[in-house]
């Protein structure tokens, strides 16, 4: 148990039986009436944003979760199979933990999984991954990066939308929160 005073980003709560994990904290003291805090919380499982607000110090339940960094080695059907970077114990994630991570996981990068109770419940990818353009259409001369975007396949499956100058075979840098592109790599 912890109380309001305690959160802070990060902190995985359970309420009602549901974990969530603290995305913001805000502690308000107003002209009148008692102090509280407001707090943007999301859900572990279903990824569901909701705020919150709670009256200062409050005890609020808090869950132990175990951060690790875990290499991707393989998939194995609906699951993915991570190596613990540190004792070499593999973790079998579900599909529905690494959800849209999917598409810039690539083998042998190392991810952040969240482990609670033994069982793997958040995957988080670094916050901008470096991977190569398998297809996209040939750009033309005069091309330029603010004329507009185009879609390119990666090396992952996924499809991204670049500026009209990239090309087939390029390194490009692109964010894992949105898939943006965020410029190109040059070897």
């Amino acid at each position: 148990m912890a109380t309001t005073n305690d959160l802070k980003n990060g902190l995985v709560l359970n309420l009602d039986g549901q974990l969530w994990t603290v995305i913001e904290f805000q502690h308000v003291k107003p002209g009148k009436g008692g102090a509280f805090v407001r707090t943007k919380l999301k859900n572990v499982l279903s990824g569901k944003v909701v705020d919150k607000t709670f009256n200062a110090g409050t005890k609020v339940e808090t869950e132990t979760v175990d951060r690790r960094d875990m290499q991707y080695l393989y998939r194995d059907g609906e699951d993915w199979v991570f190596m613990d970077t540190t004792s070499y114990e593999q973790f079998a994630v579900p599909d529905s933990v690494v959800g849209d991570s999917s598409k810039f996981l690539l083998e042998n990068q190392i991810a952040n999984i969240s482990v609670h109770n033994g069982s793997p419940i958040i995957c988080e990818l670094p916050a901008s991954v470096e991977l190569m353009i398998t297809y996209t259409e040939p750009g033309l001369q005069g091309d330029r990066s603010s004329a507009g975007t185009k879609p390119a396949t990666l090396e992952t499956g996924a499809e991204i939308q670049v500026p009209l100058f990239i090309e087939s075979d390029t390194k490009v840098k692109v964010d894992t929160r949105d898939g943006s592109y965020l410029g190109r790599i040059n070897d």
